[in-house]
């Protein structure tokens, strides 16, 4: 990556959600930039799932009868919502978590599994959390997850500007933590 020919990104510094979302997209910039192909299937399953969601709701307010006769339409529509509602919940509390990127192994890589990539940062709080783990822990290509805490004053300027040479450099270090390839663990940090 370039880093004189982009605009630089700025946060709000008083804003933590303005602060998570530059590093979130930095991450998967990079990460994607490393040959991570982007994986889409969750995002796509939730967005089948949501358009469903909407189809249902059109049915019960527009069902050319009205109420006394469409009844049991009601009913039905209103069930589904709930379950089709209750399964976009559980999909983000069991698969989704934090995570903010899903890759797919890069092409060429003895890897079968991709990546997923999930990070915090907690109210009140300046240390973001960056996790690489495997996307099936189960595999026997599956490498221990690697973490990085560290303080987002360390990427960022006193007037919101993220130093991307610093961050890519962290981020960079992390995944080659994750796949095992960091040669020597103490020189430049």
């Amino acid at each position: 990556m370039a880093g004189g020919t982009k605009n630089p990104k700025k946060a709000n510094l008083l804003d933590p959600h303005a602060i998570k979302h530059v590093l979130d997209e930095s991450v998967n910039e990079i990460v994607t930039s490393r040959g991570y192909a982007e994986d889409f299937r969750l995002s796509n399953l939730r967005l089948f799932i949501g358009t469903v969601i909407i189809a249902v709701a059109l049915v019960a307010q527009f069902y050319p009868k009205k109420f006394p006769e469409n009844r049991d339409i009601l009913i039905g529509c209103i069930v589904l919502y709930v379950v089709l509602n209750g399964i976009l919940q559980f999909i983000s509390y069991t698969k989704e978590k934090n995570a903010i990127l899903f890759t797919y192994p890069p092409p060429g890589s003895f890897n079968t599994t991709g990546l997923i990539v999930s990070s915090k940062l907690p109210r009140f709080s300046d240390l973001y959390t960056l996790t690489i783990a495997s996307a099936d822990p189960k595999s026997i290509s599956a490498n221990k997850p690697a973490q990085l805490v560290k303080s987002v004053t360390k990427w960022f300027t006193k007037d919101g500007i993220l130093v991307q040479g610093l961050f890519l450099k962290d981020l960079e270090r992390l995944l080659d933590d994750y796949n095992g390839e960091r040669k020597n663990k103490y020189v430049g940090t």
